[in-house]
């Protein structure tokens, strides 16, 4: 067994490990067309992803008056969890969060979904109890800040340099940066790839199958 590198290893949770961007821009438009606003393009939805929810709907829907924001929330929480049991986890994501609960690595979630919505996912998933901690933007603040990454290094007493953020989007690196860790980006989830390389991820995974092989050589 290779020397553990990163005690710490954080995970994204749409786009990284559920393949849920194209159900979430889908629920983005649904929402809009429900309160009669104009609808978010595809790739303004996508782009959003991973954002709180307040500050996700308010830059993919801008202009809209602020008092008017929880109802456009309230539709699209209203339609995604009507379809959120669509959602499947990537290939190989058990997998490789198995192997990495064997090298003995703690494993968390820093999410823009809420509490509601990650405790849902996770109890209708098989992903229930792999995870030490999880954070959401509903309790902490929503990335790019720093917050739910900083206290889940307090929360297990692990530094900066020992902890690895991983993610489908620039904001989940932004989120790294400014916590002073490192990251890994996926590029199969909500983000254009070519965005990655301002943020310096220490790798590019084009498939969970070489993100997982990575982390076995890296991590």
């Amino acid at each position: 067994m290779k020397p553990r590198h990163f005690d710490l290893i954080v995970f994204d949770w749409d786009g990284t490990l559920f393949d849920s961007t194209a159900l979430i821009v889908r629920c983005m438009q649904a929402a809009s067309r429900d309160i009669g606003v104009p609808e978010p393009s595809d790739e303004a939805a996508a782009y959003v992803i991973g954002l709180g929810l307040q500050d996700a709907l308010a830059h993919a829907v801008p202009g809209l008056a602020p008092e008017r924001y929880p109802e456009l929330g309230r539709r699209y929480r209203h339609h995604y969890f009507a379809r959120q049991h669509e959602l499947v986890l990537f290939p190989g994501t058990l997998e490789m969060l198995g192997e990495l609960k064997a090298r003995q690595h703690w494993l968390a979630v820093a999410t823009g979904k809420s509490r509601r919505g990650l405790d849902e996912a996770l109890a209708s998933s098989q992903l229930q109890g792999l995870f030490d901690a999880t954070r959401t933007a509903d309790e902490t603040a929503s990335k790019p800040n720093p917050l739910m990454l900083q206290l889940l290094m307090r929360e297990f007493g692990v530094d900066a340099e020992r902890t690895l953020m991983i993610g489908d989007t620039t904001h989940d690196l932004q989120l790294a940066s400014n916590a002073g860790a490192a990251s890994v980006a996926v590029s199969y989830g909500a983000h254009d790839p070519e965005a990655f390389a301002v943020h310096a991820p220490l790798h590019v995974a084009h498939s969970t199958r070489e993100l997982s092989d990575w982390l076995r050589d890296h991590a």
